[in-house]
């Protein structure tokens, strides 16, 4: 969901799609990490120009004053670059002072940015919106299966063509294929990040992925869910299935619950591959697998970690993953070699050469899982065999060629040694991180790793290693690189995007990833961690690359390195699975260093519907609300009182209010005074039944039919979509399909905090439920005086039934003055829900 970044800062960043249009006409850029930056981190902005130019200063302004608080006469030259013929390093670090600012150099200015402990706030957990969208099997996000007939089993000699249930697992990018090596990879990452950096994550989704808290932490829900089908595609000591599909798959553009792709008419479902060390292949081309050990390998670390983190949250069902990991363990020990992918009828596949980083994890985590010394005397053989990952260092590599990018063998492993060995096992780290830092040392943005395919894959491995080699050692000698490398990844590189779909919601990110979600049905990929750049050798000979729209970074491509935010671009812009999974550690681990220096992380509160019912609680904010569908005689009053007070409240009105050219003058003045105007839908439809399982009473299309004549009858009166990002379900009631239903539209689902009768003002005598004013006001007070009301949103109307004459607004100055005097600021509902600031 967009519940995390639609409440960063919308107003602080107001002005930087503007100054991003700006910097397309001139001839130099200053690239940022559009995120911000903490206090105390390493703060480097890039200035490149395209003609030559030479810079001596560069300050750092007030975003607020454009006062100069920082400069600067010692920009780092870099020299040429790509695109750019002159590049310096802008370094700020000295400077910490909390606030927004934009550097200047030479006339150019960059975009804003943030000075903030909460930058990296609920970053990991954003990424799991894309985890949850590439389920297979139910798919939370489109709320509808998909592949339920998987499938038959190929490569297994005792069982060729036979039914296995390996319904499941994540898709593995923007096709549906499925892969044990990044499934289990992205099982270990996940489990992981949560295991060293616990607090970084919340729980706003359940079990299935679908909006609302079950009590469990969001990336466990999703970690079991890789898990379960780990567990499907192992159903034996002796079997451990490694692929589900082939290139078959890339028929075109379709959704998965929609895809009629027909493997063989003989069977159900799509082919399932054994891990074996055959050479696999069903039609024009085969891999070159040797062994099963790559695959056994990653089976064994995700199910050893599962042994240690899962059960701390389902005992039984984690109780046979111990075995499961000394078993794919042994069988890899006695199948050396790799496993790699199966082609079909293209020469692309994942060719992964290297196997003993596998197994090395897999010992590294059953000895710390067992204290066996056996299992810490083969992590050890293992480690020196294959000191530093064989991809750092090199500029060609096959794809997928040295799996996984990052070798966290060397972490487990030395995390639970004594002082030589670990020593030993350290410099391992240190060595490829040397390479990289040779490599990246002379270029403006320190980047040394290739550019080639997925080559975000392997800067999140490169700036997680530097992560993990700091908090092994303590030392600090590529922390400059560690910070380039991940500003790298929020837009401080050549093209000025992020490289994470939607992160940060007010900047550059991807629009047009490569995915028939985005293409078909305009859903974003939000939290996909994209390819990433290119060799423009390798951009210039891929098959089938054609953009759909011109290249908004045309100037910025060059004959080193090419982007692409297109849907045609799949070596570039395609969000990956893994590499989203991967991206969790570091990202929480930023969070965790934020915590550890005393800041509080905010967040909001969600019913069990997954709307959003309560802002962060931090801070003494309250946000009226008012909403309305026939009935407006409080209009007048409630202007008046607000703008007496100096409040902006949010109106939250049916396309039927809108359309009521009576009610045209009060749209029109609220927002002349500058008040929300939201959506609460176009009929004031009841979606679901008054039971507790709320039987819904709408199909989707109607639903979606409904809430966009709402917001079309909106924009007829100026207020766009954009502008009106939260929506308020009529009568208040919902279930988790609707919530979901409103994200796939990117809106976002609120509802009013509970606790309280303010929500009863419409209610007429002759009604059981009558409250009156006094009964209300009295709540409202009372529970305050109990329980506090930071965050609230205090729901009420507009108008009520001509019966009920003891009108709640009349009081609204009064309980507005009360509250006030118990320390309450009145704020707008984007900063109540705003999570930075």
């Amino acid at each position: 969901m967009k519940k995390i970044f639609l409440f960063l800062s919308l107003i602080l960043f107001s002005t930087l799609a503007s100054a991003l249009a700006l910097q397309t006409e001139e001839n130099a850029v200053i690239r940022i990490n559009q995120l911000g930056y903490t206090p105390n981190a390493i703060k480097v902005a890039v200035f490149g120009a395209l003609e030559s130019e030479t810079i001596n200063a560069f300050t750092l302004h007030d975003a607020q004053t454009d006062k100069v608080v920082f400069s600067s006469k010692t920009p780092e030259a870099k020299g040429a670059y790509g695109p750019f013929k002159s590049s310096y390093r802008l370094n700020f670090s000295t400077f910490n002072t909390l606030g927004t600012y934009y550097l200047s150099a030479n006339g150019v200015k960059s975009p804003e940015f943030r000075i903030n402990a909460d930058v990296y706030d609920h970053t990991a957990d954003f990424l799991l919106e894309y985890m949850r969208q590439q389920r297979c099997g139910y798919n939370p996000f489109l709320t509808a299966s998909c592949h339920l007939d998987d499938g038959y089993i190929l490569y297994n000699p005792d069982r060729i063509g036979e039914r296995m249930d390996a319904t499941g697992g994540w898709h593995d990018a923007s096709d549906y294929l499925q892969y044990t090596a990044t499934s289990a990879n992205a099982v270990f990452q996940l489990l992981f990040a949560y295991r060293d950096n616990p607090e970084a994550f919340g729980d706003a989704y359940d079990v299935a992925g679908l909006p609302g808290p079950n009590g469990i932490p969001d990336v466990i829900d999703e970690a079991k869910f890789g898990m379960d089908w780990l567990k499907r595609m192992n159903p034996s000591t002796t079997e451990y299935y490694n692929q589900i599909a082939d290139d078959r798959d890339h028929a075109g553009y379709r959704l998965p619950n929609k895809d009629t792709v027909v493997y063989d008419p003989n069977h159900k479902g799509r082919p399932v591959y054994l891990a074996s060390g055959e050479q696999q292949g069903v039609l024009k081309y085969k891999n070159r697998s040797t062994g099963a050990a790559s695959t056994a390998g990653k089976f064994a670390s995700a199910f050893a970690i599962g042994a240690e983190v899962l059960s701390n949250f389902y005992p039984e069902y984690s109780k046979d993953l111990y075995q499961r990991a000394e078993d794919a363990f042994s069988y890899g020990e006695v199948h050396p070699g790799v496993s790699q992918t199966a082609p079909g009828g293209s020469p692309y596949f994942y060719e992964e050469d290297n196997w003993v980083d596998d197994m090395e994890l897999a010992a590294s985590s059953l000895y710390k899982l067992t204290g066996n010394e056996a299992y810490k005397k083969s992590a050890l053989k293992y480690a020196a065999e294959e000191k530093i990952t064989p991809w750092i260092g090199r500029d060609t590599i096959l794809h997928y060629q040295y799996y996984p990018f990052l070798n966290a063998g060397h972490h487990e492993l030395a995390t639970a040694l004594a002082s030589e060995e670990k020593t030993e096992v350290v410099s391992y780290y240190q060595e490829g991180l040397q390479m990289l830092h040779e490599r990246g040392k002379d270029n403006p943005f320190y980047i040394g790793i290739p550019f080639v395919w997925c080559s975000n894959n392997f800067l999140t491995a490169a700036v997680t290693q530097s992560k993990l080699y700091y908090n092994l050692t303590g030392d600090a000698t590529f922390l400059e690189m560690e910070a380039a490398l991940r500003d790298w990844l929020f837009g401080c590189n050549i093209w000025g995007t992020s490289m994470i779909v939607g992160l940060p919601n007010f900047g550059d990110t991807p629009v047009d990833p490569h995915s028939s979600l985005t293409l078909l049905e305009g859903y974003p990929t939000n939290g996909g961690l994209i390819d990433g750049p290119v060799y423009a050798s390798i951009a210039n000979s891929l098959i089938g690359v054609e953009l759909h729209n011109a290249d908004e970074y045309a100037r910025f491509q060059s004959d080193l390195v090419v982007y692409q935010d297109d849907v045609g671009s799949y070596a570039t812009n395609e969000p990956t699975m893994d590499g989203t999974a991967s991206l969790v550690y570091y990202l929480a681990a930023l969070e965790n260093e934020s915590r550890a220096k005393g800041h509080q992380k905010k967040s909001s509160t969600y019913d069990d519907t997954g709307a959003i019912v309560r802002g962060s609680t931090y801070h003494k904010r309250i946000s009226l609300l008012f909403s309305a569908d026939e009935y407006a005689d409080g209009a007048e009053d409630i202007l008046r009182i607000l703008e007496r007070h100096g409040i902006k409240g949010s109106f939250f009105l049916t396309g039927n209010f809108y359309r009521n050219k009576d009610f045209t003058p009060f749209v029109e003045q609220a927002k002349k005074a500058g008040h929300y105007l939201g959506a609460h839908s176009d009929q004031h439809l009841l979606y679901n039944e008054w039971t507790e399982d709320k039987k819904r009473l709408v199909t989707q299309e109607e639903f979606q039919n409904d809430l966009k004549a709402n917001y079309s009858e909106m924009e007829k009166l100026g207020i766009q979509k954009e502008q009106a990002p939260y929506f308020l379900p009529p009568y208040e009631w919902n279930d988790n399909i609707i919530t979901q239903w409103t994200d796939q539209m990117g809106i976002t689902m609120i509802n009013y905090s509970k606790g309280t009768l303010s929500h009863a003002d419409y209610t007429t005598p002759d009604m059981k439920n009558y409250r009156s004013t006094e009964d209300i006001r009295d709540s409202v007070l009372t529970f305050e005086e109990t329980y506090g009301m930071n965050g609230f949103m205090l729901l009420s109307h507009l108008g009520t039934h001509p019966d009920r004459t003891d009108k709640f607004y009349k009081t609204l100055d009064n309980l507005i003055t009360i509250l006030k005097e118990r320390g309450y600021t009145f704020e707008t509902l984007e900063r109540t829900l705003n999570l930075k600031d």
